[in-house]
C-alpha cells in the first residue's frame, strides 16, 4: 500500500513540475484586472440605482402626490431631503468613479491593496447612508400621516377621548420601530445581494495580494 502511495506522489510531483509556473507579475496582473472589473461594476450599478430611484421619484411626483405631501405638512421637508439625498448619492458615484480610475492606473500591489480597502470602505458608507436616509423618509412620512392625515387624526382624537393617549403613543412608537426595522432589514438584504458578492470577490483579491507580499 505504501509503495503505491509513493508512486502516486512521484507521479503527481512530475505532473506538477510540468505545469507552467506563474510569475509574481502575472499573478498581480490577473488580480489587478479582476479588481478593476469589480470596481467598474460597482460604479455602473450605483449609476443604474441612481437612475432607478430618480425615475421612481419623477413618476410619483405628480400634482396629486405633491398636494398629498402638502396636506401632510411634509412637502418642503421632503423636497429638501430629496436634494440632500441626490447630492450625496452623486458624491458617492463620483467616489466610485475616482476609485475605479485609481485602480485602473495602479502599478503596485501595495497601492492596489490600499485602493481595494478604500472601495470597501466607500461601499460600506454608501450602504449606511442609504439605510439612514430611508429611515428618515419613513419617520417623516409616519409623522405626517399620524398628525395631519385624516385617518391619523381620527385615531389620535379617539385615543385622547378615551384617556389612553400615553398607551396609544407607546403602541405607535413600538409598531413604528418594528415596521422600520423590518423595512431596513429588507433594504440591507437588497444591498447585501447587490454589493455583497462584489465585495466578497474584492476581499478574496485582497487576501491573494497579501500572500504575494509575504
Amino acid at each position: 500500500m505504501m509503495d503505491e502511495l509513493e508512486l502516486l506522489k512521484k507521479d503527481w510531483q512530475k505532473r506538477e513540475a510540468d505545469l507552467p509556473k506563474l510569475s509574481y507579475d502575472q499573478i498581480y496582473k490577473m488580480i489587478w484586472k479582476k479588481s478593476s472589473s469589480i470596481v467598474k461594476w460597482i460604479f455602473y450599478i450605483s449609476i443604474l440605482e441612481f437612475i432607478f430611484w430618480a425615475g421612481i421619484n419623477i413618476i410619483f411626483n405628480d400634482p396629486d402626490s405633491i398636494q398629498e405631501l402638502k396636506d401632510l405638512h411634509i412637502h418642503k421637508v421632503i423636497m429638501v431631503l430629496n436634494v440632500v439625498n441626490y447630492a450625496i448619492i452623486l458624491y458617492f458615484i463620483y467616489k466610485f468613479y475616482t476609485n475605479y480610475k485609481k485602480i485602473s492606473f495602479t502599478d503596485s500591489s501595495k497601492k492596489l491593496m490600499s485602493t481595494i480597502l478604500k472601495v470597501k470602505r466607500t461601499v460600506t458608507q454608501y450602504v449606511w447612508f442609504n439605510l439612514i436616509i430611508f429611515t428618515t423618509y419613513l419617520i417623516i412620512n409616519m409623522y405626517g400621516v399620524l398628525l395631519y392625515g385624516p385617518e391619523g387624526k381620527e385615531i389620535v382624537e379617539a385615543a385622547s377621548q378615551d384617556g389612553n393617549s400615553t398607551a396609544f403613543w407607546a403602541m405607535v412608537i413600538a409598531i413604528s420601530v418594528v415596521f422600520t426595522a423590518i423595512i431596513l432589514f429588507l433594504i440591507w438584504l437588497f444591498y447585501k445581494l447587490l454589493y455583497g458578492i462584489l465585495l466578497k470577490r474584492l476581499r478574496e483579491n485582497y487576501n491573494e495580494l497579501k500572500k504575494l507580499e509575504i
